[in-house]
Formats: C-alpha cells, sequence, structure tokens
C-alpha cells in the first residue's frame, strides 16, 4: 500500500509539473513580462495537493526549464531565464504553490476546506509570485519601484483577478478527488 502511495504522489507531482508547463502555451506579450497561466496552475497546486506536493510540482517544473527543456514563457528553457527580468516570477511560482498549500492545507477525504480559506489561499498564493518577480524587475532594469509596478503588477491585474477566480470556483472539486488519492 505504501508503494502504490508514492506512485500516485508522483504522479500528481509530474501531472501539476506538466499543467504548469502547458500554461506556456497561451501567452500575450505586454512587455518585458508576458501574461501566462503558469501562476495559475502553480498556484492552484498547492491549493489541491498542499505545500509538499505542489511546491515539488513547481520544483520539478523549475528544474526542467532550467535544464533547457521548453517550458517557460514563449516556449523556451535555459538557466538564464532565472537571472532575466522576468526571473524572479519563476521563484515566485514556488512561494505560491507552498503559500497557498500551507493555507489550504493538505486535503483530506474528512476535511472540507471553507469558501473564504480558498479565497485567501488563492489570493495570497498568487499574490506572491510578484514580490520576488518585481524585485528581481526592479533591479535587472535598474528602474524604480514605481516603474516595476508599472511594467510587472498593474497589467496583470484584470487577468490575475480572472485567474484566481477560476482556481477559487474549481478548487474545492478538484481538493475532493485528490484527496480521494492521497
Amino acid at each position: 500500500m505504501k508503494r502504490q502511495k508514492i506512485l500516485v504522489h508522483i504522479s500528481l507531482v509530474a501531472l501539476f509539473a506538466t499543467l504548469i508547463a502547458a500554461g506556456t502555451f497561451i501567452i500575450i506579450p505586454l512587455g518585458p513580462v508576458p501574461f501566462v497561466l503558469q501562476n495559475m496552475f502553480a498556484m492552484l497546486s498547492g491549493l489541491l495537493m498542499g505545500p509538499f506536493l505542489g511546491g515539488g510540482a513547481v520544483l520539478l517544473y523549475l528544474m526542467a526549464g532550467a535544464i533547457g527543456a521548453p517550458v517557460f514563457a514563449g516556449a523556451s528553457g535555459s538557466f538564464a531565464h532565472f537571472l532575466s527580468p522576468s526571473g524572479g516570477y519563476l521563484y515566485g511560482y514556488f512561494l505560491s504553490a507552498v503559500v497557498a498549500g500551507f493555507i489550504a492545507g493538505t486535503p483530506r477525504l474528512e476535511a472540507k476546506i471553507s469558501l473564504w480559506r480558498t479565497i485567501i489561499a488563492g489570493a495570497l498564493g498568487l499574490f506572491v509570485v510578484y514580490i520576488p518577480g518585481i524585485v528581481q524587475l526592479k533591479i535587472i532594469l535598474q528602474c524604480t519601484y514605481l516603474e516595476a509596478f508599472t511594467y510587472g503588477f498593474f497589467p496583470f491585474l484584470i487577468g490575475d483577478a480572472v485567474k484566481c477566480t477560476t482556481a477559487i470556483v474549481i478548487a474545492p472539486r478538484l481538493r475532493r478527488i485528490v484527496a480521494g488519492r492521497l
């Protein structure tokens, strides 16, 4: 039984790493930081699997991109992306999964997550992507924080609100499915 559980965990981590990578194929260029779905899938991995498996999915995705798999925005990959103006957002994906996962908790069949807890986990999970993203954007572009927010935060608020709302709506049902497998 223990071996089967480990295989399920590995499969779920790989599945969510793949979903995060698939988010790269939906891209809208908006300047130095493109609009993508990867941040929603990273946050959703934490919401659905908890901080450890969700964070593991993001780490697997980041490692794949670092070694050259075309999983980053624009279907590209290399370690150089971590040093680019938008590289801080990649670190933020990991924070997103961990924060959303800690707030939502690991899913259990007998425990139902409240709507408010899901909203807080989703909103904070998506928001923390911006912390390292804005800081790195400011450093690399050598601009002010106001300019960094103008390039890397304000243009994405409406889209990220839609992504967050979508994740919050689907998370409770998907958590029950995942909880049945964990």
